[in-house]
């Protein structure tokens, strides 16, 4: 049954046409199919409307329904606006890549088997790894080639999994389990590689902050989001997010405080706002996952805002370091209000999209009386205001002078900046206008007194611990250790370490063998005689007389008898 094509088909051939064409046909392109593939997701009704035989199973490449179509429309805005921001900076290829990485995520979206969800999974895999070789410079090309290791390890741990399952139960359908069994153990880790679950998480702050300033902001946009689909889709409920949330939410505030990059910050940041979506995801009511849904929506705009405005600080001054930024909001007064938008949003700041989404998590966590994941996740909140409110547009565009004088972004950028901006305002204004889109029926209200109070206090707060503890808060030019120091250093020394010594040990067995080897010829020299005419032969290659030999034989053979008749 193919009643309605897949509207990710709009988007490869998007990526297929902007390399052959040139000038405003390219523009239209851009512009124009992420939009009509908007209008293509909302035309797929509920349930199953596309399938198609593969091998001995039945594939289900187009399935409806509301919690699928409110990612497809956030990933199809992105790729829009994402387009905006880079049609005019970005090579071509970067562009037919952030197209065919859109595509895979919204195939993803609707993907109605574990099959087509694969595909599409590793279409993402390989097109955003072009993304980030598009950055163009060594180190680009270096942390390409480990993002493409560690997705192509995900990818096959995924595929195992999915093997087993259909192995094991004839089902190929995507639908709800649990982390019980082997098989699905390794679907459940396949897909929190792609959301970035420490200690499998250092590939997002090694890749994301080499791209270029234009694919940074789609590659913050896809990959983990899809994670966070596939998890509501196929866990859940499955109680281990919740912790695994939890600890993605503190790992991503200490190392975002510990980072003097200012995108890579932001990269930390990621990590810590999808750990709430896995812990929403973990509780797993109604509320929860209206929660993980809602807020994956407003982080996509409010992440990709944010790299938009670092993205321009790096394509005006090709900085990216805040030791050597500072002053900026006397000429990007646009890019620095647009950033704190993005910055107030992602803290949680009453009116902006954040406090609206995030909000619905901590309630979730309230009605099934999780009080420690309450008081974690609001802890949690005065963190990422620390790390990402507050660290990263002071250090950016205030603090010191750095005596840079750049202009202002392009206009095409600041169009981007500006809607996206203006989105994350709607959203924290006008709630009840999204509400009704969410997956289940949204009984909830986020600006009561108590809760805006509450909220005001925690953040203005840690504003205040902020800038008393400011001279701590400044960065220098360090690394921070994280968990890739296993396999970049350690496993990299060990391997070394056991090449060397491999080496040694065959010079050693090399030099026994040649010694035994002048030994035994020596011995042979010895009994044998030498090959020296001259020398006193051996005494097994002396002449005997006949006597002798005679006598020598006739012993031998008497010994022969007494031993064969005894």
């Amino acid at each position: 049954m193919t009643d309605f094509l897949p509207p990710a088909l709009i988007l490869v051939a998007a990526a297929i046409l902007i390399g052959p064409l040139r000038g405003h046909l390219r523009s239209a392109v851009v512009l124009a199919a992420p939009l009509l593939t908007l209008w293509a997701i909302w035309q797929v009704p509920d349930g199953v409307v596309t399938t198609a035989p593969f091998l001995d199973y039945v594939i289900e490449p187009v399935e409806g329904s509301p919690l699928r179509r409110w990612f497809a429309t956030i990933f199809a805005l992105m790729a829009f606006v994402g387009g905006l921001f880079a049609f005019r900076q970005a090579r071509w290829y970067e562009l037919a890549a952030a197209y065919a990485y859109a595509a895979g995520a919204v195939g993803v979206s609707f993907a109605g088997d574990l099959i087509t969800l694969f595909l599409f999974w590793e279409v993402m895999a390989l097109f955003s790894t072009v993304i980030v070789w598009s950055g163009g410079t060594p180190a680009a090309r270096a942390a390409g080639v480990r993002y493409a290791i560690m997705h192509l390890f995900g990818g096959i741990i995924l595929k195992v999994g999915i093997e087993g399952v259909v192995v094991h139960t004839g089902s190929i359908d995507i639908q709800p389990m649990m982390a019980t069994n082997f098989d699905t153990w390794l679907i459940l880790i396949g897909i929190l590689i792609n959301a970035a679950a420490p200690p499998v998480s250092a590939w997002l702050a090694d890749a994301y902050p080499e791209s270029s300033p234009t694919g940074s902001v789609f590659l913050s946009a896809f990959t983990t989001k899809t994670a966070v689909l596939a998890l509501i889709l196929l866990f859940p409920g499955e109680s281990i997010l919740i912790w695994i949330g939890l600890y993605m939410i503190m790992y991503g505030i200490i190392y975002a405080l510990l980072e003097n990059d200012a995108r890579r910050i932001l990269a930390y940041s990621i990590v810590n706002q999808v750990g709430f979506m896995v812990c929403a995801i973990g509780i797993g009511t109604q509320m929860a996952i209206n929660g993980a849904a809602a807020h994956a929506f407003a982080h996509i705009i409010y992440k990709a805002l944010l790299f938009m405005s670092a993205g321009v600080v790096v394509y005006r001054t090709g900085k990216s370091k805040c030791t050597d930024l500072g002053g900026l909001f006397r000429t990007m007064p646009l890019t620095c209000i647009c950033g704190i938008v993005g910055a107030l949003s992602i803290s949680s700041f009453p009116l902006t999209s954040g406090f609206t989404t995030k909000t619905l998590i901590s309630q979730a966590a309230i009605d099934e009386q999780m009080l420690i994941v309450y008081f974690l996740l609001t802890a949690a909140s005065a963190g990422v205001f620390l790390h990402a409110g507050i660290k990263f547009p002071w250090f950016v565009f205030f603090q010191k002078d750095s005596g840079l004088r750049p202009k202002d972004a392009p206009w095409n950028m600041a169009a981007a900046m500006v809607f996206f901006a203006a989105l994350c305002l709607f959203m924290g204004l006008f709630p009840e206008t999204f509400y009704p889109l969410l997956p289940y029926p949204v009984e909830y209200e986020p600006y009561s007194a108590g809760k805006v109070l509450f909220y005001l206090q925690l953040l203005l707060f840690s504003g205040l611990a902020f800038f008393l503890l400011l001279p701590m808060m400044r960065r220098t030019l360090t690394i921070s250790l994280d968990f890739d120091w296993f396999w970049r250093v350690f496993l990299f020394r060990a391997g070394q370490s056991l090449v060397i010594g491999a080496g040694k040990v065959r010079e050693e067995v090399a030099t026994a063998l040649l010694a035994g080897l002048s030994q035994l010829r020596e011995t042979a020299r010895r009994y044998l005689g030498a090959s020296d005419p001259d020398a006193r032969r051996g005494v097994f290659a002396s002449a005997w007389a006949i006597g002798t030999t005679a006598g020598w034989v006739a012993v031998l053979l008497t010994v022969y008898v007494l031993v064969y008749f005894t």
